[in-house]
């Protein structure tokens, strides 16, 4: 009994280290948040801190996993006739509130396009459930004549990624730069014109 308890007693110590480190990345950044800030406020040591992780690299990419789970729970991708489209908007409308975490999660996926990075396989998990789940909603939107025939829906999701994900790094550069708006405008290109 004692190690079930001893267990359960990491996982809930992991859970509020992550929610932490969320906190500190969304509020100082890539750059200015520290191990040791995050240790300190939930009550340990760096080593300690790292003693639930493999290492600072899987903490990071462990945040990233902890941000999508609290935007899944505010509402995610949305659902319905324009679920998808109007999810990713609110997402990367909420991301411009948050810029540390945009720094964390376009640092982080840059370098885990290592096969060798802990993050890796959260980010191509990660992909793929973005972009399969646009290209369905993609493709119904086209056989319903609202998206223009003959566009593959996987390459219009793939490239509404891109957008997304580029607009976040012009954003970063220049914050004037709109990523929502860019994101509608992309839409608006891919729509078919009323009785086309």
């Amino acid at each position: 009994m004692p190690e079930k308890r001893g267990y359960a007693k990491g996982i809930a110590k992991r859970e509020e280290i992550l929610a932490r480190a969320l906190e500190v990345f969304a509020d100082k950044g890539y750059r200015k948040a520290s191990l040791r800030e995050i240790a300190d406020s939930v009550g340990l040591s760096q080593a300690g801190l790292l003693h639930h992780f493999s290492s600072k690299e899987e903490l990071f990419a462990e945040v990233l996993r902890k941000r999508d789970e609290v935007d899944s729970a505010g509402g995610g991708f949305g659902s319905g006739r324009t679920g998808a489209f109007d999810g990713l908007v609110g997402i990367v409308r909420h991301n411009a509130e948050v810029p540390g975490l945009v720094q964390l999660y376009a640092t982080i996926s840059a370098e885990a396009a290592d096969p060798e990075h802990p993050g890796h396989e959260y980010f191509v998990s990660r992909y793929a459930q973005i972009v399969g789940g646009l290209e369905h909603y993609l493709r119904d939107e086209q056989e319903a004549g609202r998206i223009r025939a003959g566009a593959d829906p996987r390459t219009l999701a793939r490239l509404a990624v891109a957008v997304a994900d580029g607009m976040q790094v012009q954003w970063m550069l220049d914050p004037s730069a709109d990523m929502a708006d860019a994101i509608e405008a992309y839409w608006a290109l891919i729509r078919s014109a009323p009785g086309t």
